[in-house]
């Protein structure tokens, strides 16, 4: 553990300006980033008695090898910067906002000739206009179903709008109304977006003046004796009315603010966030993040608002107004932060009567709740995931818990589409960004796959511990930061070894792995196989294996990193399979179906045989007739399908 007095800057060394700090630890990952109007008394407060700093303060100050700085002109640039570091670092100690889903949004992508109303989730794209977030897809699912009688516009995906267009067949949707069927024509391009547009107003907030019209036209209808139109509109009336009582009216003046609220304890802290447009509810998010400090209500703000509104993602939902419990200490910088980034004036408040006050003691209690729910779950989730690694490290004899597992599983059939996956799980839960693939080459049977995709993973990470190849000569020339990017600042690939290995299967597969890590030269790291057949557990060189109770934690947990390997395995191998399947040309066939494309490709074996047959040896095949099969003739050599007879 090192001691902060000795990376400490030397007296005077430490500017009396406004900048941006990094601590780094002895690998060279910088574990936490962090800005202060005065750096010298900001830095000069993590030197002093340590039994007087934050429990996690304590841990990231004695975990820490060195700090830096960088010293910037307003607290403006400070807090830019401070953003940027921490979506490159990605520090372990920094306050992180991350979500444990992403939120839905209702879409319509505007920048597409037929735009299409859909359900959108992750990074927001130009060109698509966005309304929410939602605490759930079927709530903008049920929203559209509503409104789509009155806005019939386009819901499917491209390839279905070009299937129907194809057949000249609208869908379901199109035949009972929901959809005015641009793909058939029955809408133009301008009237399809005219839908659209009223769509997006009546989303944005203008109901009333929507509601007004049809209300207008119901009676002119009513008056003109066309009682059927009448009463189609009267149900529109009440499609939009349900939708408008779905979104709950706030604020009457038509606010557009989100309303922050924060519950705590010494160690973490949940935060809930109600999104408020045209003084309605749109939707909810909720965190629940760490402490890296003893961190003031005002600076869980600072962080809400640097991390949530900074990034691109984030630009277009940073509201006119931010109503919060307090207010950091860069007030004034952070607003004008914001302010840049919307493009015009953003406001931070805190409420003191009437309905925002009251609806800001409506978010705290949901946050509250949040804070209470996370901690019950997370007491019981650590302490069935540490018995679950106390359990392998007692049964594999393991000096330390394996707090980083990798699995390994092969998937092929008969030889071709070889593939293997690499799964990671730390601290017994799956850590999915450092999930690998690999495609094998050359390999005759699971074995030899399975020696290769761990040769070619070790030989990486020996590599970027700078034992051998390239990279280790140019690791070596920066020994205090070995694995370390120096243009990023990030791990490389594979630079982090695991405690333990699994592979999927029994003695043999293990004995490929123990000899493929004996050649590399690797002896300090655990290695087992999860046989299928009656869940054993085996290790390098036994002759009997493991046997772990069926009630085990410890087996439980193995299983599921072994089944999680095998599913991301069958994945990619699917997905390879289906890719090399696919032929485009076939995909141009009018009324070729999947079903048929199968029967074609089964029949004869491969689409190189299938180009070079005949317009009768197709139309052998069950289910392909003589039209169909010269349209394929047509699609696959289209310059000789007249004389293909």
């Amino acid at each position: 553990m090192p001691d902060p007095a000795t990376y400490r800057p030397a007296p005077g060394t430490i500017p009396d300006l406004p900048g941006v700090y990094r601590f780094w630890d002895p690998s060279g990952r910088v574990i936490y980033v962090g800005k202060a109007k005065s750096l010298r008394s900001r830095l000069n407060s993590y030197f002093g008695d340590l039994w007087n700093l934050h429990q996690r303060t304590q841990q990231m100050v004695t975990t820490a090898g060195s700090v830096d700085w960088v010293t910037v002109g307003t607290e403006v640039e400070a807090l830019q910067l401070e953003y940027n570091w921490i979506k490159q670092y990605d520090p372990r100690f920094n306050v992180r906002y991350r979500d444990d889903k992403s939120y839905p949004y209702l879409a319509v992508t505007l920048d597409e000739e037929f735009p299409r109303l859909q359900v959108m989730r992750g990074a927001k794209r130009k060109g698509v206009r966005y309304f929410g977030p939602y605490s759930h897809a079927w709530a903008i699912r049920e929203t559209l179903d509503l409104l789509l009688r009155v806005f019939p516009a386009r819901t499917c995906s491209s390839g279905v709008f070009r299937r129907q267009a194809q057949i000249g067949r609208p869908c379901l949707l199109g035949d009972i109304g929901k959809c005015s069927a641009p793909c058939v024509g029955r809408a133009s391009a301008d009237e399809h977006r005219r839908i659209v547009d009223e769509f997006c107003d009546f989303m944005a907030g203008r109901t009333d003046q929507m509601v007004r019209r049809l209300e207008r036209e119901m009676g002119e209808a009513s008056e003109a004796l066309e009682f059927e139109r009448a009463a189609r509109l009267r149900d529109d009336i009440v499609a939009l009315r349900r939708a408008m009582e779905k979104q709950t009216v706030v604020f009457g003046d038509g606010t557009d603010a989100d309303v922050v609220a924060f519950a705590e304890d010494p160690l973490e802290a949940a935060v809930q966030v109600f999104h408020v447009r045209d003084g309605r509810v749109r939707g909810q998010r909720g965190w629940v993040v760490e402490k890296v400090e003893d961190l003031t209500t005002g600076d869980l703000v600072h962080h809400f608002c640097s991390q949530v509104y900074g990034g691109a993602e984030g630009e277009g939902d940073v509201p006119r107004e931010l109503l919060v419990p307090a207010l950091p200490a860069d007030v004034d910088a952070l607003a004008e932060w914001l302010s840049a980034h919307r493009g015009s004036k953003v406001a931070l408040r805190v409420p003191q009567r009437g309905d925002k006050k009251a609806l800001l003691e409506t978010v705290a209690r949901n946050a509250a709740e949040a804070l209470t729910r996370h901690k019950l779950r997370r007491a019981g989730d650590l302490t069935t995931r540490s018995e679950a690694l106390d359990e392998i490290t007692e049964a594999l004899g393991l000096r330390t818990a394996p707090l980083r597992i990798e699995c390994y599983d092969v998937s092929q059939i008969q030889g071709t589409d070889v593939v293997a996956s690499m799964v990671v799980f730390e601290d017994g839960l799956p850590r999915k960004s450092e999930y690998r693939r690999f495609v094998v080459r050359g390999a005759t049977d699971d074995l030899s796959a399975l020696s290769e995709v761990l040769r070619r993973r070790f030989a990486r990470y020996l590599q970027a511990r700078g034992e051998t190849g390239e990279i280790g000569d140019e690791m070596a020339s920066d020994p205090d930061r070995p694995g370390i990017d120096p243009t990023t600042g990030r791990p490389r690939k594979f630079a982090y070894p695991p405690q333990l290995v699994v592979v999927d299967g029994g003695q043999p597969q293990v004995a490929a792995a123990a000899a493929v890590l004996a050649e590399l030269g690797i002896d300090d790291i655990a290695l087992c196989g999860l046989a299928k057949r009656l869940e054993e557990v085996w290790l390098p060189g036994d002759e009997f294996p493991v046997i772990l109770p069926r009630t085990s934690e410890g087996l439980y947990l193995l299983q599921r990193v072994r089944d999680e390997a095998h599913r991301f395995a069958i994945t990619f191998h699917r997905q390879r399979r289906s890719k090399r399947m696919t032929v485009s040309g076939l995909d141009q066939v009018p009324g070729l179906g999947e079903v048929r494309r199968k029967a074609l490709l089964r029949h004869f074996g491969s689409v190189k045989r299938l180009s070079a047959a005949t317009v009768d040896e197709i139309a052998e095949v069950p289910g392909v007739g003589r039209r169909t099969a010269e349209a394929i003739v047509a699609a696959l050599n289209p310059t000789d399908a007249p004389e293909r007879r």
